[in-house]
Formats: C-alpha cells, structure tokens, sequence
C-alpha cells in the first residue's frame, strides 16, 4: 500500500502550528485580569481578516477530510452576522452543519439603524436634495430599507437567531454592535446637517435597531437554553432598555439571563437627558446585578462628553460580587468615597480597576482615592486612570465648546498586537464545501473609532501634558500603559512618593505624566523605569 505524501504524515498539532501562522489561535482570548480584557474582547468590532488569508484557510480545509476537519475551529470560533437577508441566510447555513456550528463561541450581532416608519421616503429625498447627496444611489437604500422591512415582518430575524442560540452549544460570548458602512455614514451626516428639512422624508434611528436587537437575542438564548456567559453591548441605547423592561416577561427574562454572566460589558451611547433615563432604569440594574451572581467582570460607561451624574449605588445598588476580578466605570461624576466603596466591598478578589473619564465633584481628592487603592486593595494589578480629572475643569474647559462624537470605550491595553483579528461575517470561500458562505465584507463600526487612535497606537504623536483634557482629548491619541510584569524598583535615583498627600493632587487638573505616575505608584511600580 502507497505510504500517504510527506505532509499528510504530520501530526495534528503541527498542522495546527501551520494553521496559527495563517490565521492565529481562534481559542485564544484575553484573561479578564489582563488590561487588554474589556477594551479588546468586548469593544472592539470583529474586523474582516484579509482575503488572502482567508483563501489560505479555505485552500487548506479542501485537501481532504482531516484537513477540513482540522481547518474549522479557525474559520467558525466566531462568527458575525449582519441583520440582512444575506447575513440571515448565511447563519442558517452554518446551523445546519452541526460540524461547524459546535465549533462557534462568540457570536457578534452587527445591527444597523432602523427606517422609521413613514419616514423612509429616499426617492423624495434624493431628489429634493439636489446632488448633496454626491453619488449615492437611492436604489441601494431602498433595497436595503426593503429588506429591513421584510425581515421584520416575516420574523426572519427571529427565526435564525433562536436556531443559532440552540445550535451554538460551545458559545461563551454574544456581542450586539451597531453597523454602519460608508453609505450609511453619508446618509446619516447629510440628514444630520439638514435636520429641519431632511428627517421630514427619511429618519434613520438606533434605538428601535437596539431594541429589536435585544429582544430577539435575549428571547433566543433563553429558549435554546444557550451557555453563554459574556454579554457585551457597547453602543447601548438608553430607551431601547426602558422598552424591554416593561415587556411582561421581561423582569423573569432578565433575572434568568443575569445568572448565567460572569462578564457584562454595557456603553450606553445617548447622552440627551441621560441621567433622567438612567434613573429609571435604576431599579432594573437593582434586579439584574442582584441576580448576576457568578460575575468576574463588569464595565458600565457612557458618553464620554456627557458623564453621567447619578451616585455610582443608583446603578451598582451596594451589590457585592464574591468572583469580581475586573471592574471599569467611564465618564462619571463621582464623589471619592463612592469609588473607594466599590473597590473596597471587593478588596479580596478585584485584580484591575479602570476609571476611564471618571471626574471628581468638589470636595473630593484623587490622592484619597490613590491612597487607598494602594494600601488595602493586596491583589490589584493593574489601574487605568485615562483621562481622570475634576468636574469643576471639565465644565470650565467645555464651556462653549463644539461638541465632538463620543469616543466609546476605546481600549488603553498594553498587549492589543497579540491578539488575533477576528473573523468577520463572510469569512472563508465560496462553496459550502470550504465552509465559507460569501464574499469579504467591509463595515464600519461607530462606536470604537478610536481603536486605531487608543494608547495602543500612538508612538507617533505627542505626549503633551494638556493632551488629555478639553476638546482635543479626543485628537490625540497617547502611549501605551506599563505592562503589569514590570515589578517596582528601589533604584533611589530619585524620590517618589511615600504616601497619598505627596502625589501632587491639586484637585483642579490631572495631567499626562501625572496620572501615569499614579497608575505605577497604585499598584507599586516605579516610574522611572517602567516608561
């Protein structure tokens, strides 16, 4: 008998060597203690892996049977679906093919804004606007709104999300993104700059989208009884919550969900009215945080030029968590003692804490909520203290300023290379043979433009002392923190400070060297070499 050709002879874990350097480990995923865990894994959208590589991927599984087999896990550990007729199609697809829907552990839900209803007149709008709208064919939105149109009517959407909730057996994380392509942008700009006259024929709203998002995959993962345990939401409308809370079986559906998370990631987006909206929904948080007891890890945010300004326990609700490992909180008003409760009613597990826009109302000190952090919290090993400042500055530098869009959650890892990109919607090729149902798509998610811009990716830019506050905030993007393996050094080469009160706290300002001081000085670390 023929002896099989030389490659066919290699074990499995060397193809699968050869496979990682075509497309990177698809089980590998941040440590929730690791900085990178709620800015990488939760925040950021999956982006489309070239299609050179996924040609590579697909090349390789048609070999033979062993090499499909093998070659799966690196095109279905995560899938996208976008909420088209395509996408829909596609997912039912991949649930039909057990050998590939087992494979699947994260699931990302890409949602565009919705067509309000009698306000979806493009053809009038096209017209009226007398080539404003530059190149943009009229036809590619009315087939797009059309589509929308019949995918809610004939409950498509919902057929094919409670199919993969039941099929994806091995799912670990669901992620809801709010989608927008270059069209799409366009289109939104244009009627934002001509609101008056525009929204009259055609209006385009997130909150429906979120709504209809959240009901339908909340609804599937109850019913195929899914094994999820991370939810992440970072472009969450306000209202859309409000909506599904008053459902009647809503409260049951929330309590069910809630015990099963160990990780919830939520960013709301709208910033109109926001602390009214929060607070109705504060008893809906009272309710979920109550019944999310397995939780690890946890990231609350807002729009970070409108900071929210209820008391952290009208959302938190003095819950304590035995397992919590990882909190973040953004763009808040916050007194000192508020921060220094919730870290201390979890000094015995949490090991990352990050304050990202987080401002203090008068009264209080950072060096207070430093002091502390630094002498009670023993198993802390990273804080992120981004953009951190004083409320009474904030204002006085905002005064009169243009407003500029939200940044999002952003992410200010230190490892962000290591991981790798995610696959995207129409990953592999073709034929269903090799797996693959379509062609390379190309999107443009609005709620983490500044990945690209973050602490990660900037050794190209200045590290200004001011960078990180006023309207430029957002312009500049600054260097990447220290890695936590760095350990403290007692060089003496200079002093650095002994306790809390020798920090330089001004309670006006916080500025870039400053705080990056800080955050070594928190968790032990000396300044001078750990750049």
């Amino acid at each position: 008998m023929a002896k099989p050709p030389g490659i066919l002879k290699l074990p499995n874990d060397l193809l699968r060597d050869i496979l990682d350097h075509i497309e990177a480990d698809p089980e590998k995923s941040v440590n929730i203690d690791r900085r990178a865990y709620l800015s990488v894994e939760s925040f950021r959208p999956p982006c489309p892996p070239p299609r050179a590589q996924l040609q590579d991927v697909g090349h390789f599984r048609l070999v033979c049977r062993r090499f499909s087999a093998l070659g799966i896990p690196y095109q279905f550990t995560r899938v996208t679906t976008r909420f088209s007729r395509q996408g829909f199609q596609r997912l039912e697809k991949i649930c039909g093919r057990p050998s590939l829907a087992r494979h699947v552990k994260k699931f990302s839900y890409m949602v565009p804004y919705f067509y309000v209803e009698g306000r979806d007149q493009l053809r009038e709008l096209f017209r009226e606007s007398r080539g404003d709208l530059g190149a943009l064919d009229a036809n590619h939105f009315l087939r797009k709104c059309n589509d929308q149109k019949d995918i809610i009517r004939t409950k498509e959407d919902i057929r094919a999300l409670n199919r993969a909730m039941a099929a994806f057996t091995a799912l670990q994380h669901v992620q809801i993104l709010r989608l927008q392509d270059e069209a799409d942008r366009r289109l939104l700009e244009y009627l934002s700059d001509n609101r008056e006259v525009a929204t009259i024929r055609v209006d385009l709203q997130w909150t429906p989208a979120c709504l209809r998002a959240l009901r339908t995959v909340g609804r599937a993962l109850l019913k195929g009884s899914s094994p999820f345990s991370r939810f992440s939401v970072p472009a969450l409308s306000p209202p859309s919550v409000s909506e599904v809370a008053l459902e009647t079986v809503s409260i049951g559906m929330i309590s069910s969900l809630a015990e099963r998370l160990t990780c919830l990631e939520l960013h709301f987006d709208d910033g109109v009215d926001l602390d009214h909206k929060m607070r109705e929904l504060s008893p809906l948080f009272k309710v979920f945080f109550t019944s999310a007891t397995a939780m690890q890890a946890v990231h609350v945010g807002f729009p970070s030029r409108q900071p929210l300004s209820l008391r952290l326990e009208e959302i938190f609700h003095e819950v304590r968590w035995d397992k919590l490992r990882a909190v973040g909180i953004q763009a808040w008003r916050l007194n000192a003692d508020e921060i220094i409760a919730l870290a201390r009613r979890h000094r015995r597990t949490l090991r990352g804490l990050r304050l990202r826009d987080v401002l203090l109302k008068e009264g209080s000190h950072w060096k207070d909520v430093l002091g502390m952090l630094r002498n009670e919290m023993e198993l802390l090993d990273w804080v992120s203290l981004r953009r951190i400042g004083y409320a009474k500055t904030f204002d006085e530098l905002w005064a009169g300023s243009m407003e500029i869009r939200d940044d999002g959650p952003g992410s200010d890892s230190d490892d962000e290379d290591e991981f790798p990109a995610h696959l995207s919607e129409d990953d592999g090729g073709d034929e269903i043979e090799g797996e693959g149902f379509g062609h390379q798509a190309h999107f443009n998610h609005d709620v983490d433009q500044d990945e690209t811009d973050s602490e990660d990716y900037d050794s190209e830019f200045s590290h200004d002392d001011d960078s990180e506050h006023g309207p430029e905030a957002n312009e500049l993007a600054l260097s990447p923190d220290t890695p936590s393996s760095v350990p403290w050094c007692n060089c003496g080469r200079r002093p650095y400070p002994d306790s809390a009160d020798d920090l330089g706290d001004n309670g006006i300002t916080v500025d870039y060297l400053q705080r990056k001081l800080w955050e070594k000085w928190v968790v032990g670390r000396c300044p001078e070499h750990s750049p």
